[in-house]
């Protein structure tokens, strides 16, 4: 078997699927007649899952070329490109594709192609900056990957759910390959079993939709075959751009469109999530600016907050002892802490908008007024803080006037803030004993407010019993001490009931 060989990348075998056609080229046209046969036979609309990477470029250009291929009478019925940003996408990675998606959005009008482009994003209320600064949720690691839920899932699934409410059916394009590892060709075997013709497998996850992986059985080098010999894109750019981008990055690897939680993290490659802790080093981010420190030294920034949120020796400390609702879990003897801290939570609000304003400076200009968080969660951060863990001290304003030096751009004010001064607070503060009792404090007198204000009375006293069961102990050595004595704990761990033992 011969190799290929990309600049930047290892060399790797090819697997020889190609060998019944005669030629790659006869059996690149051969996979791009399998799409046109599937795109005639029938009225369900393709939707092509895009990161950006090599293999999702690669389905979308064999899937362009078979449509292209028909005549325009016989374009029938939609092809949607689906890309979602989860709004901690590389900045490099995000301009890449915005300008592929564009372009390929403006060539589908000129060549009369049936393709439309959609830019998906997470809802506020699923954010990454809303999650962790917002409700208080733990860098994301492997055992709590809440991120890939929020971030990829559910905005892909609710698109997809839309055009199966507007169409019937799906069928979905994905760039999945089983060389990608021993994992991924594990799952993709299992879906096999489904089948109803090769390489066309039922989505287990979404009713009325089929996923169809047209290069599922391509190497590595078999992907960069295609591109560079297909290399001018139908959509006026080419595919050598692509290359020149993976190159400095060690890994190669891409995210796909992730559909379910078996999706392997992709934060060490070249188009993860650059907040991502998952793995325990962002080895693209660093490559890029290690390799061509002149074009990508202003991302440092970036790669230094992304260290701090995976630091796992300070991540403990930064958060609360027991459960936002006052469990307490117990995991080898230590108890499992739950929410950051109102510190820890304004820490980072203020790291990431100090940071913004740092790559503001450094950035080329194409990539003046990045944005790392957006106003949207600005505002429903301030609002989660406020009326969702009593904080009436409304930190969130004053924090990004100090880190940005510009007026909070929110114009949103709330019922709990009207009756309390900040003066108010100073003198709680210097009359409860502890910390934790002025807290307690707080939140007991926001609830009652937020009650008399609302002129209701109902629910009232299950409010207050919440308050009162986040701070049932003074400290965590109290609170480990009561649980090792009163619930047996086994080797998983074992969670702790409220208030028991407390009669």
């Amino acid at each position: 078997m011969s190799q290929v060989l990309i600049p930047g990348l290892a060399p790797t075998r090819r697997r020889a699927w190609w060998e019944p056609y005669g030629s790659f080229p006869a059996g690149l046209e051969a996979r791009i007649q399998e799409i046109r046969d599937l795109y005639v036979e029938n009225q369900v609309p393709f939707v092509i899952g895009f990161s950006g990477g090599k293999d999702s470029m690669l389905v979308v250009l064999l899937t362009w070329l078979a449509v292209a291929g028909l005549a325009p009478e016989q374009r029938h019925k939609p092809v949607f490109i689906c890309s979602t940003d989860t709004g901690v996408e590389n900045p490099v990675v995000v301009r890449w594709v915005d300008g592929h998606l564009a372009a390929i959005r403006q060539a589908a009008v000129r060549q009369e192609m049936p393709v439309e482009v959609h830019r998906l994003r997470p809802v506020t209320e699923d954010t990454y900056w809303f999650s962790l600064i917002g409700r208080g949720y733990a860098a994301p690691r492997a055992l709590f990957r809440w991120c890939t839920e929020r971030l990829k899932i559910r905005p892909n699934t609710r698109f997809i759910r839309e055009v199966v409410s507007q169409h019937g059916e799906t069928i979905l394009l994905l760039g999945t390959r089983k060389a990608e590892s021993a994992a991924r060709a594990k799952v993709m075997k299992r879906h096999e079993k489904g089948r109803t013709r090769e390489r066309l497998s039922p989505n287990g996850d979404l009713p009325n939709s089929m996923v169809y992986t047209p290069v599922e059985d391509f190497e590595n080098d078999d992907v960069w075959m295609a591109l560079m010999q297909l290399s001018e894109l139908p959509w006026g750019r080419s595919a050598k751009e692509l290359l020149a981008l993976y190159q400095g990055a060690s890994p190669d690897a891409e995210c796909p469109l992730v559909m379910d939680s078996t999706t392997p993290s992709c934060g060490s490659s070249r188009f993860g999530c650059w907040t991502c802790t998952v793995v325990e080093q962002d080895r693209s981010m660093t490559s890029m600016i290690t390799n061509e420190p002149d074009e990508y030294a202003w991302m440092r920034p970036l790669l230094a907050l992304r260290n701090d949120l995976a630091d796992m020796g300070l991540d403990r400390g930064r958060r609360e002892f027991t459960r936002w609702d006052g469990r307490l879990t117990v995991h080898k003897d230590r108890l499992v802490h739950g929410l950051y801290t109102q510190e820890a939570r304004a820490d980072w609000l203020r790291k990431v908008l100090e940071t913004q304003e740092k790559i503001r400076r450094r950035a080329p200009a194409e990539y003046a007024g990045l944005e790392l968080i957006s106003t949207d969660e600005l505002v429903a951060i301030r609002r989660q803080w406020v009326t969702g863990h009593h904080e009436i001290e409304d930190l969130a304003p004053g924090i990004y006037e100090e880190a940005t030096g510009r007026p909070w751009p929110g114009t949103e004010t709330f019922d709990s803030m009207l009756h309390v001064q900040r003066v108010d607070l100073e003198v709680l503060r210097e009359v409860a004993g502890s910390d934790r009792e002025y807290r307690m404090l707080r939140d007991l007198l926001d609830v009652e407010q937020r009650f008399t204000v609302a002129g209701r009375r109902t629910r009232r006293v299950d409010e207050v019993e919440k308050v009162l069961h986040r701070y049932v102990f003074d400290s965590e050595d109290e609170a480990l001490e009561f649980a090792l004595q009163h619930e047996p704990v086994g080797p998983e761990g074992r969670q702790m009931p409220l208030f028991t033992g407390l009669e």
